[in-house]
């Protein structure tokens, strides 16, 4: 590892004036040529300490000038065309330096380097990069990416990728969506249960006062039969 004082700031590495410790091909290949940090030398630490002051008002006008251009660029979508599948998969891709100069065409002047992007993009659809103006100012960008410009439309409009003639991209379900749906169904299901659950007690109750009234009706004695004229005549005979 390598110790270095940085001169601007460095995402995931530092503020300006820290001094960081690197591996020697990212300072070499890097950090050095871009005049983004300088070896942490005594000679180098009293120099940037004597420079400080200087560098800091560069950097507070490079960063003002960055923030107007921010202004500028905010909600900045641009389109790009290029032949693709039916499953949206591009013949080809999309580079960082294709963004670049697609968004230098649209008024905002960048360099590749300033696009962020982990890997060219292989598929149809809009796609939001990252543009850093400045190491402290970002911008989004929207890069809409299409077989015609009649489909860049399209998906500006509906916000999803047109994969087919006339078939468009089914929304992406997110992990919150997916956890929101299935919360609710299990509060409905809950709530199913338990109005099933009181119904079924209302009609217990309603069954247990049937059968308390009905045990509580008075019981008539049996009726005794008057006797007959046949049975007085009986009784003379004997």
């Amino acid at each position: 590892m390598m110790e270095v004082i940085l001169l601007e700031r460095i995402e995931k590495l530092g503020q300006m004036g820290d001094v960081v410790s690197v591996k020697p091909g990212y300072t070499r290949n890097y950090l050095l040529p871009q005049n983004k940090a300088l070896r942490a030398t005594d000679e180098n630490r009293a120099r940037f300490e004597t420079e400080r002051a200087q560098l800091e008002a560069t950097n507070l006008e490079r960063r003002s000038e960055a923030e107007k251009v921010a202004e500028k660029a905010g909600n900045l979508s641009v389109v790009l065309i290029r032949q693709a599948g039916e499953s949206g998969q591009l013949y080809g891709s999309v580079s960082a330096r294709d963004i670049a100069d697609a968004v230098t065409e649209a008024g905002v002047r960048i360099r590749r380097q300033q696009v962020w992007l982990s890997m060219p993009i292989k598929s149809l659809g809009l796609h939001n990069v990252t543009i850093s103006l400045h190491p402290e100012v970002t911008v989004e960008v929207a890069v809409n990416v299409a077989r015609t410009p009649e489909e860049a439309e399209t998906q500006a409009r509906t916000g999803r990728a047109v994969l087919g003639v006339g078939v468009e991209e089914e929304p992406e379900v997110t992990i919150e969506e997916q956890a929101t749906e299935v919360f609710e169904a299990e509060v409905a299901e809950q709530a199913i249960g338990q109005v099933h659950a009181e119904e079924a007690f209302d009609e217990q109750v309603a069954e247990a006062e049937a059968e308390v009234e009905s045990a509580s009706e008075p019981v008539e004695p049996p009726a005794h039969d008057e006797p007959s004229e046949s049975d007085d005549a009986s009784k003379d005979a004997i």
